[in-house]
C-alpha cells in the first residue's frame, strides 16, 4: 500500500492483505471552518465540497469499493457491512468478506479499527464516551466471532487524555461497569475531570481478554495543523477511519 502524507497508517503487526488508514485535515477542498479533507456530510459544509473529497478519498487511497458510510449516533449498534442499507443508523461495522470497506467518522470521538490475525475479517468503530460505556467496541468483536487472542485493535486519533474534561456522571458511568475505570480519571475542577479515553478503551478491551491494542498515541484537540477537533472549534469538519482486506 504506497503511503501519502497526508493520511496516518496504523504501527500495528496486521496482516499483509489488511489496509487500515485514518484521513486528516490535510488535503481535500473544503474551506472556513471546515477547511481541508472534510468527508462528513451532515456538518453543514458544501456538499459539492464533502462529495469531491470522497472521490478525492476513494482515487488516493485506490479503495475496492465505496466505503460504508453511517448516520452515527452515538450508540453500541453494529451493522453488516455487506448487507445494508444506505447510511444506517450505527456506530460500527464489520466485514466478513474482502474489498468491503468499513468506515467511522471522528472529530474527538475516539475511532477503533479491528481484524483478525489471519486477515479475512475487519471492523471498524466509532466509539465517544456514550458509545465505549455501552459497549460498542466490545459488541464489534462479537461479531466478529474470534477468540480474543486472535484479535488485533489500533486506537486512531482522538481527543487526548490533557483535553477531555467530564463530569461527574461520565467518570461515575465507567467506574459503575468496571472499578479499575478510576485509574483513566484525574481530577481537573470541582465535579469535573480529565479522561483518558484510549486507557478507558484499553480497560475494556482487557476485560474480554483483547491485550494486542496498538496506537493511542494522538490528540486531536491539541494538533489543530493535522485533525479537526469539535471540542476545540465547535463547527468543524470529520476525519475517516478506514479498514479492509484484500484478497
Amino acid at each position: 500500500m504506497r503511503k501519502l502524507s497526508n493520511y496516518i497508517y496504523p504501527d500495528w503487526p496486521a496482516p499483509a492483505n489488511i489496509r487500515a488508514v485514518t484521513t486528516t485535515r490535510q488535503g481535500g477542498v473544503s474551506e472556513r471552518m471546515y477547511q481541508g479533507f472534510n468527508l462528513a456530510l451532515h456538518v453543514e459544509d458544501d456538499p459539492q465540497h464533502v462529495m469531491q473529497n470522497r472521490q478525492i478519498l476513494v482515487q488516493q487511497l485506490d479503495l475496492p469499493s465505496e466505503p460504508v458510510w453511517l448516520n452515527q449516533v452515538h450508540s453500541n449498534r453494529v451493522i453488516d457491512a455487506a448487507n445494508t442499507s444506505p447510511l444506517p443508523s450505527a456506530d460500527a461495522a464489520y466485514a466478513l468478506d474482502s474489498h468491503i470497506v468499513c468506515c467511522v467518522m471522528t472529530a474527538d470521538c475516539l475511532p477503533v479499527l479491528i481484524c483478525n490475525k489471519q486477515g479475512t475479517k475487519v471492523a471498524a468503530a466509532h466509539a465517544g464516551w456514550r458509545g465505549l460505556l455501552d459497549g460498542v467496541i466490545e459488541a464489534s468483536i462479537t461479531c466478529l466471532e474470534e477468540p480474543a487472542e486472535n484479535i488485533l485493535v489500533w486506537l486512531g486519533p482522538a481527543i487526548g487524555p490533557g483535553a477531555f474534561e467530564v463530569g461527574d456522571e461520565v467518570r461515575a458511568g465507567f467506574e459503575a461497569r468496571q472499578a479499575e475505570a478510576s485509574v483513566a480519571f484525574t481530577p481537573a475542577r470541582p465535579g469535573h475531570w480529565l479522561a483518558d479515553i484510549y486507557q478507558l478503551a484499553r480497560i475494556r478491551l482487557k476485560s474480554i481478554g483483547v491485550t494486542a491494542v496498538y496506537g493511542g498515541e494522538f490528540c486531536s484537540v491539541t494538533d489543530a495543523k493535522r485533525f479537526y477537533s469539535y471540542r476545540r472549534d465547535g463547527q468543524t469538519g470529520r476525519m475517516a477511519s478506514l479498514i479492509w482486506s484484500e484478497t
